[in-house]
């Protein structure tokens, strides 16, 4: 039996449940339902169990634009996070429009009947829906696991191996000589927190990453809420932190080596005149290039003062039976070994997509607006910013396609479909970013055109004029597939 809606949303982590919000509030009189591959709301928040797990952004931006966050920590931990979407979830019912344990692995659309059929895999069966619209929230990486590298002699280690990916509950670190392998941001979140009850934490990086710290706490909000309506003070602290983002991120674009030398001398005074900045706190890079590592009160550069963390910047030689030995000659002796070496990246949450029987290879396929893509009616993805808080341009997604889907409605066109015939729009990388795991996913992902609407946006305010307030009608997105006469009977009379 095949079950009907009209948008299945795909994913019930972050942007699933944002999404679910926003249709049901724009578009009450739509149908929907959120497919989750696993038995849980909350995807990165619910995966993710390692030590001391927190956001990188703060949550007056990482939250949802239609809910206050209104815990005193602006820097949240993940099990605060957890709560706070699940919350949103039973709180609007969206809950109850979740199915768990239903894998989505194919979706093909019929420009006949205007509509998707999406195939997901449920307890080793395949299940059948079909909708108008389809709304890929699942995110941007593999839930199967993270990338580990083929490092020399890792079979001879007697260790214990751990990707914070897959952290195996009740793992005992108490004590013991930990190396945490990576600079990013969950390395600076592991580290200083596996310090405070582990022998010693050591952080082995290729090269190092800028790490900046700010107070966990935002004192203005914080005051703020004491004496204004919680949505007033939520929404000004939220515009505050995105246009402070906006304006550090053009600054460091337009003096990367002011901005650098700002950064350095930050972390100067957190760890002292003796301490070796120049080897193991200054990339080779400008300042985002690669996303900046936050340290909430300065806790690791806090844990490495008192010597229960360290940082070693080298190179793997291979591993030992009891450690590693590095290309320098050092050797590190590890009970545990973390490897916080990155994501695997996962293009349209791993689902098939197919138009009319052709196969859509994403990596020949132009992204418009960030958000749709060329040639594939009636789909979208939610995709956040790497200079800003996710939840900011999934948001704005979400709100586009409530507009879309209202805009069909009213017209009687069934079938939006972004269209490229402009022969100077030339193809570029979907992120501009030299991060390892983006790098090494980006050829199989979709790209972005040199020009928009192709052009893919690191920018709130442009995205805010450009998906809630540019029309809709832009000569790009095509609108088609008028209603058969009795079908637009049927629907307006169950309207």
């Amino acid at each position: 039996m095949v079950e009907h809606f009209d948008v299945v949303i795909v994913g019930a982590g972050l942007s699933g449940v944002g999404a679910g919000y926003h249709l049901q509030t724009a578009c009450p009189d739509r149908s929907y339902v959120i497919l989750e591959g696993r038995e849980a709301i909350g995807g990165t928040w619910d995966i993710f169990r390692y030590p001391g797990i927190r956001s990188d952004s703060d949550m007056y931006t990482l939250g949802y634009a239609f809910k206050p966050w209104t815990e005193a920590k602006a820097i949240a931990d993940g099990p605060s996070i957890l709560r706070y979407v699940r919350q949103t979830a039973a709180e609007n019912g969206i809950d109850r429009k979740i199915r768990f344990g239903h894998q989505v692995k194919r979706a093909a659309w019929s420009t006949e009947d205007a509509c998707w059929t999406v195939e997901a895999e449920v307890a080793g069966t395949v299940k059948r829906f079909t909708c108008g619209f389809l709304f890929l929230c699942g995110g941007y990486y593999s839930y199967e696991g993270g990338y580990t590298p083929e490092w020399p002699g890792a079979d001879r280690y007697r260790g214990t191996f751990v990707h914070p990916q897959k952290w195996p509950e009740g793992l005992d670190y108490a004590g013991k000589r930990v190396v945490v392998i990576g600079s990013g941001a969950t390395a600076v979140t592991l580290v200083p927190e596996m310090a405070r009850t582990a022998g010693h934490v050591t952080m082995l990086q290729r090269s190092p990453t800028y790490v900046v710290s700010r107070p966990a706490e935002d004192a203005m909000a914080n005051w703020l809420r004491r004496r204004l309506p919680g949505k007033l003070a939520y929404d000004i602290v939220r515009w505050r932190n995105v246009l402070f983002g906006m304006w550090f991120f053009n600054l460091a674009r337009r003096k990367p080596a002011q901005v650098k030398a700002n950064i350095i001398k930050m972390v100067r005074e957190q760890l002292g005149p003796d301490y070796d900045v120049d080897r193991h706190f200054t990339p080779t890079y400008n300042p985002w290039d690669q996303r900046l590592c936050l340290v909430p009160d300065a806790d690791m550069f806090r844990e490495i003062k008192a010597g229960r963390a360290s940082v070693v910047t080298d190179h793997i030689e291979t591993f030992t039976e009891t450690g590693i030995r590095l290309k320098s000659g050092q050797e590190l002796a590890a009970d545990i070994v973390v490897t916080a070496t990155g994501l695997v990246l996962e293009v349209w949450n791993g689902v098939e997509i197919s138009v009319d029987g052709r196969q859509v290879d994403p990596s020949q396929t132009l992204a418009y607006k960030g958000m749709m893509y060329e040639g594939v009616p009636n789909l979208a993805s939610a995709f956040g910013y790497t200079n800003a808080s996710w939840t900011l341009k999934c948001d704005l997604t979400c709100e586009y396609v409530c507009r879309l889907l209202n805009h069909m409605k009213a017209t009687g066109l069934r079938q939006a479909t972004p269209v490229n015939d402009d022969p100077s729009v030339t193809f570029e990388p979907w992120l501009d970013f030299s991060s390892g795991y983006v790098q090494r996913a980006m050829a199989k992902f979709p790209k972005q055109g040199n020009k928009v609407p192709w052009k893919l946006n690191q920018n709130y305010a442009l995205d805010l004029m450009s998906l809630r307030y540019a029309k809709l009608e832009d000569g790009v997105l095509r609108f088609s597939n008028r209603a058969r006469p009795a079908q637009a009977s049927t629907e307006k009379l169950a309207a």
